[in-house]
């Protein structure tokens, strides 16, 4: 069995490769998101044919940064997608940046309902409701491993998604919920909240081997799918 890995040690063979100049950390976001949609049409083959309905929810560092590859991956294979962000686009780690501008080519990213800003550089100021239709699949890319309150002390986030989650539940059922590395409201201390604080996901996907958190929370983390991005160590 793989040696289940700390979110610590995960970052440290990340910036080993990066410093080593094996890889940079574009190209970690890239194939990141390829593997992320890879094990969604694998667990999902039906998915493969056809345009479907994504919402991709992208937060402030490079969980986010690999949700705006997904999403743009996505929308290049046809499919309707939304992205939704919160945080500061101005505030982005360098590579989750330059995704954030990339899918900017394609699509539009409305705020969720992070405070104090505005319309700006091609982004609409959105707090709405984005289950607008039938939703195949809902990629968490909010927190990933980094995540140290919970969802409910970064209000008004939970104020924007839980009436969304309601709105599936009674008119469409519930889309497929991906979580990128690990679901948001999770991390290696435990859930970090209680109902709908925490993404109870179908799917998660995270990278070169699973962590400790996949293991100590399966109800929450679903299927956990560990895809190669191509690190050693």
């Amino acid at each position: 069995m793989t040696e289940l890995l700390t979110a610590a040690q995960m970052r440290a063979i990340e910036q080993a490769a990066i410093e080593s100049g094996q890889v940079t950390g574009l190209e970690l976001m890239e194939r990141a998101g390829a593997g992320v949609v890879e094990a969604v049409l694998e667990e999902w083959p039906e998915l493969g044919e056809g345009a479907h309905r994504a919402v991709v929810l992208c937060g402030p560092g490079n969980n986010g940064g690999d949700g705006f590859v997904v999403a743009r991956l996505l929308k290049e294979r046809g499919w309707n997608v939304e992205v939704f962000f919160y945080g500061d686009q101005q505030a982005l780690p360098p590579d989750a940046k330059s995704n954030f501008t990339q899918w900017l080519t394609l699509g539009s990213v409305y705020f969720l309902g992070f405070p104090r800003l505005a319309e700006q550089d091609g982004v609409v100021f959105q707090t709405a409701t984005f289950a607008q239709s039938k939703t195949e699949v809902l990629i968490d890319a909010l927190f990933g491993i980094g995540l140290s309150r919970s969802l409910a002390a970064l209000e008004p986030i939970l104020g924007c998604i839980e009436p969304n989650l309601n709105l599936w539940d009674k008119e469409w059922g519930w889309p497929h919920l991906v979580s990128i590395d690990v679901p948001s409201g999770l991390n290696e201390s435990g859930r970090l909240g209680t109902g709908n604080e925490i993404f109870v996901a179908d799917l998660t996907v995270t990278f070169h081997a699973e962590k400790k958190m996949h293991v100590s929370d399966p109800d929450i983390c679903g299927k956990v799918v560990a895809k190669d991005i191509g690190l050693h160590g």
